[in-house]
């Protein structure tokens, strides 16, 4: 058995590794980048060592670097994790020139599956069911269109290397094919250093079934049952969970047998999974397969109650499988959810900044959180925004849904926006609930996914007055005299200037704002009652009690309610207009967050019509295109492609053309 193995990956995933590999009593080695040296996957591990730079291209995926690491601490091997070098074959490569294990297939068959172009071909000879489409080395954009013209739209291009949804593009029309064209592959050598795409016919509202499989050393194959994660916005996929639900044992069975039909033609060593698109009809079509283990196998551990990490290390070591196909059984049914740092309502902005405030989900055999971040962290622009993954467990998948949202709901994390509501909002979504699944089912309810939490504006205002009504008014309080306190504060846009009365048995309330400034026309004033036990609130408030809790940083008070997270800011009598200015003047175009210039599409001196685009930021691996708000000309440009900018920093002014 190895003694010793070396992490080379960061967050959650490398402190999940650390924990197992602990568990089995071999000494963990972690990396880190200068963004990373506090990090908790650092914290963790036995021993510790500096990569680089922030940037992934400076540390985790500094090869020479890690292999070198690997050989001053006496590592037996190395676990990639996911993404970085996980499903590099040059890196395997040279792993094994040096003598240390790889916990992962071996460099051919990472090779044949990384080009999705040779891997259709590989499991067509295989008899594996494929998508129609074009998979050939002609990459002229002529060629393309017309084969995509043939097709039909929609279609879809993928980037022949790599994963995630980096280098995807759905086609709607002829027009746009090639505007398309160039960002997937500007995407694609951008990530995968291979700007070359393949072409698929875009099936229409399909499933996303995929079938986790080991194999070992020693012929054997298996299938741990499969994930359905159709949930997926941007081509990420959101909420996973096993088994998938709706599928017939002959159908689960012949993609069990189908999927380890395609591990066994490139001879697969160690955890895989096979991807599947599931038409409507009951036909499964092979999509690709990613050659390493994925963010959503804790799903499969639950139902199959066992440890892949486990299994991954066990079988690097020489050993047969744990189990036959005969000996795995499911039992149950588990959900996981991903909670980013991204604003849902900000057409998923990455979001950084620093965790001030963590409560997480108290861990049981049911509820599972696996994290690599404490409160305090920062969250920086240079890594994948997946900061935690919320899995649990229950006898069925309604049972499963329901512990899922009440363990969202006690899940609080303040200092930057996350998608936690949003995952409440579609773990409860009628068609989701119902399995009605597919993978633009996001993009459906977008209506109803992308909204505020539905807390009422009167709730909002009384939980708000019962947190800070005792801070205000502290010093004014005296035994037995009531007292008033005044609370400028801006909730949903509007600046409300709200007075508070609190009575004489301390757990009486009214409070009262101008008609004008107020939530609604009619609403000028509201009696409550409540306790404020620490950061706990309860609130009685028209014959209807409320629980809820409390984070008050700086200048901002977060509510978490069983209905969502709201956020209300505090004024003082020095700042007027909170937030004026924020915008900028007419003309600058600001960063919308923090991240890398990677493409500018303009020059100084350039006319441009409104809707042209003009620059891309690429942030925690998502490319956001920055688009003129109106015609006029291109004035200054201020920053060079490669350069880091900070959220709302100036890029380029427009001398905008008068109407």
């Amino acid at each position: 058995m190895l003694k010793s193995v070396l992490i080379a990956n960061r967050g959650e995933i490398a402190c999940r590794v650390i924990r197992t590999a602990r568990d089995m009593g071999m000494r963990t080695i972690a990396v880190y980048s200068d963004a990373d040296a506090n990090a908790l996957h650092v914290k963790q591990a036995d021993e510790a060592w500096h990569l680089g730079g922030a940037a992934a291209a400076d540390s985790y995926l500094r090869a020479d670097k890690i292999l070198t690491i690997a050989k001053q601490a006496g590592a037996e091997a190395i676990h990639p994790g996911y993404g970085f070098l996980s499903e590099n074959a040059d890196f395997v490569s040279a792993c094994q020139a040096e003598g240390i294990a790889f916990i992962g297939p071996d460099a051919p068959a990472i090779e044949q599956m990384g080009s999705k172009s040779a891997a259709k071909l590989i499991m067509q000879n295989a008899g594996i069911p494929l998508v129609p489409g074009y998979h050939g080395d002609n990459q002229d954009a002529d060629f393309l269109q017309q084969q995509a013209d043939d097709m039909g739209y929609p279609l879809l291009i993928k980037a022949v290397a790599g994963g995630g949804g980096k280098g995807m593009r759905v086609v709607e029309h002829s027009g746009e094919f090639k505007t398309q064209l160039a960002g997937a592959q500007r995407e694609g050598k951008a990530s995968f250093a291979n700007p070359d795409v393949l072409l698929e016919r875009y099936l229409v509202a399909p499933r996303h079934v995929e079938v986790q499989v080991f194999c070992d050393r020693h012929g054997n194959g298996v299938y741990l049952g499969d994930r359905d994660c159709s949930a997926q916005r941007r081509h990420q996929k959101v909420i996973e969970e096993a088994p998938a639900p709706g599928l017939s044992d002959a159908l689960r069975q012949a993609m069990g047998e189908s999927a380890v039909a395609a591990a066994k033609a490139i001879a697969y060593v160690g955890a895989g999974t096979v991807e599947f698109l599931l038409d409507r009809d009951g036909s499964y079509y092979f999509m690709e397969m990613n050659t390493r283990l994925q963010v959503e196998h804790p799903v499969t551990e639950m139902v199959t109650g066992q440890d892949l990490v486990a299994w991954q290390l066990k079988v690097a070591s020489g050993q047969s499988l744990p189990l036959l196909q005969q000996q795995i059984s499911l039992q149950g049914h588990a959900c996981e959810a991903r909670i980013y740092a991204e604003d849902p309502l900000q057409d998923f902005q990455p979001s950084t900044g620093s965790i001030t405030y963590l409560r997480q989900p108290q861990a049981s055999a049911s509820v599972r959180v696996d994290t690599g971040v404490l409160e305090g962290d920062a969250i920086s622009p240079f890594y994948d925004p997946m900061i935690a993954k919320l899995i649990v467990y229950a006898e069925d998948r309604e049972q499963a849904l329901a512990k899922l949202d009440r363990s969202l709901a006690d899940y609080h994390l303040q200092g930057i926006s996350t998608n936690i509501d949003f995952l409440r909002r579609l773990a409860t979504n009628e068609d989701f609930a119902k399995a009605n699944l597919h993978t633009g089912i996001i993009d459906q309810h977008q209506d109803t996914l992308l909204v505020p939490a539905s807390v009422s504006d009167d709730v909002s205002l009384a939980l708000t007055a019962l947190a800070l009504s005792p801070e205000q008014a502290r010093a004014g309080l005296r035994l037995n005299q009531a007292a008033t306190v005044q609370l400028p504060i801006t909730l949903a846009e509007q600046d409300l200037d709200l007075t508070v009365h609190k009575g004489l048995c301390g757990s009486a309330f009214r409070l009262t704002c101008p008609a004008k400034a107020g939530p609604t026309e009619t609403q000028t004033s509201l009696e409550f009652s409540g306790q404020r036990n620490g950061n706990q609130l309860t609130l009685n408030l028209n014959g209807e009690t409320t629980y809820a809790s409390f984070f008050k940083h700086n200048k901002t008070l977060t509510l978490f309610t069983a209905a969502g997270k709201v956020e209300v800011q505090l004024r003082t009598a020095s700042v007027d207009d909170y937030n004026q200015g924020a915008s900028g003047n007419d003309g600058d175009i600001i960063a919308p967050m923090n991240g890398c210039l990677i493409a500018c599409m303009v020059d100084a001196g350039q006319q441009v019509a409104a809707g042209d685009a003009l620059l891309v930021v690429e942030a925690m691996k998502m490319e956001h295109t920055i688009y003129a708000p109106s015609a006029g000309t291109v004035t200054e440009i201020y920053y060079q492609v490669g350069d880091l900018v900070a959220a709302d920093a100036q890029l380029l002014h427009l001398e905008v053309e008068e109407a």
